[in-house]
């Protein structure tokens, strides 16, 4: 078989996978997650209706498969079977104890087809692989913070939070309409719109008290969460920082640059200037005291008078605390 046939083959298998794990399928999403043309899809579609697939075609909408039409269980690889290792591990960690053991549930049933070879590969790998989040991501009197978001989010239905935010001396009681869950700077938030507040908010799953589902229903639609943070990006105050770092010192600062906006970088010389856009200088600031000993402010001059302040605050302390050593 040549290489073209062969992968047309393994795209076309791919793409019946994907039709039977999901209610409807765009054929542009099918295009882009394949990379290669409309044009392409649609042949690859007829040749599955060739094979006998019951495919349905809903024009503007997408692809659908007949229910009732269910292949044998697929097989997996050895490689497949040992991204679950990985999977579970991070499920394990990074989810909250009801949705690992969802995952853990699930997990037992995708083992339970796989070839004696696969479960050796995974057996031997299972207790080779460890992952730690950083902090804490979930309340610990909360395990099942997560299920409930999903279950409201996939039925429309309004949740009850009680809710300790970073800014509040005291809890509070929210009544919400979950948008979404995502995950960044190695945390968890909720995505929702507050009837407290009359006003989308963004919540710290590891601050969530309590949570319980109502009855009630969703009282408008929001829209996608990708739609929602876009255009809060849209609607948040950005401004431009250009700094100048020394090159021994950029590797130690790649991890972390990410969280501070950072856009792009260029290296002159010995030197890397790197651009970003931030909502706030003072969080910048902070972070670029940690080597600003080793780079220096390009613009705007806004950002180089936070930097002064914070150094001039530092040094007042210092200044303090050496006089508190001197009269005892």
């Amino acid at each position: 078989m040549l290489p073209d046939e062969l992968n047309r083959f393994d795209r076309t298998l791919a793409i019946l996978i994907l039709l039977q794990s999901r209610k409807l399928v765009k054929a542009q999403d099918i295009a882009d997650r394949y990379g290669v043309s409309l044009r392409t899809i649609y042949r690859d579609i007829k040749s599955l209706e060739a094979a006998g697939v019951p495919i349905i075609g809903e024009a503007g909408s997408g692809y659908s498969i007949m229910d009732g039409y269910r292949l044998p269980p697929v097989m997996f690889t050895k490689e497949e079977a040992g991204s679950f290792v990985a999977a579970e591990k991070l499920m394990q960690k990074f989810t909250d104890a009801g949705l690992g053991a969802y995952f853990q549930s699930a997990m037992n049933k995708v083992k339970s087809v796989l070839k004696g070879q696969e479960k050796d590969w995974i057996a031997a790998l299972e207790k080779q692989v460890w992952a730690e989040p950083t902090s804490e991501l979930f309340n610990k009197n909360v395990p099942n913070a997560l299920d409930v978001l999903f279950t409201s989010i996939a039925e429309g239905k309004q949740v009850f939070l009680h809710y300790h935010s970073q800014a509040a001396e005291h809890a509070e009681q929210r009544l919400i309409e979950p948008v979404g869950v995502f995950h960044e700077n190695n945390r968890w938030y909720l995505f929702a719109f507050c009837h407290l507040r009359n006003d989308y908010r963004q919540f710290r799953t590891d601050r969530i008290l309590a949570i319980h589902r109502t009855d009630k229903a969703f009282t408008q639609k929001h829209g996608s969460i990708d739609d929602h943070r876009k255009q809060e990006a849209a609607n948040c105050p950005q401004t431009r920082v250009v700094i100048v770092v020394e090159k021994e010192i950029v590797r130690f600062i790649d991890d972390s640059k990410k969280y501070y906006g950072f856009i792009s970088q260029q290296q002159i010389g010995n030197e890397v200037e790197m651009i970003f856009m931030t909502p706030t200088l003072e969080g910048l600031a902070r972070w670029f005291l940690m080597f600003g000993d080793s780079a220096r402010i390009i613009e705007p001059v806004a950002f180089a008078h936070c930097v002064t302040t914070l150094i001039e605050k530092t040094r007042q302390n210092l200044n303090a605390w050496s006089l508190h050593q001197v009269v005892d």
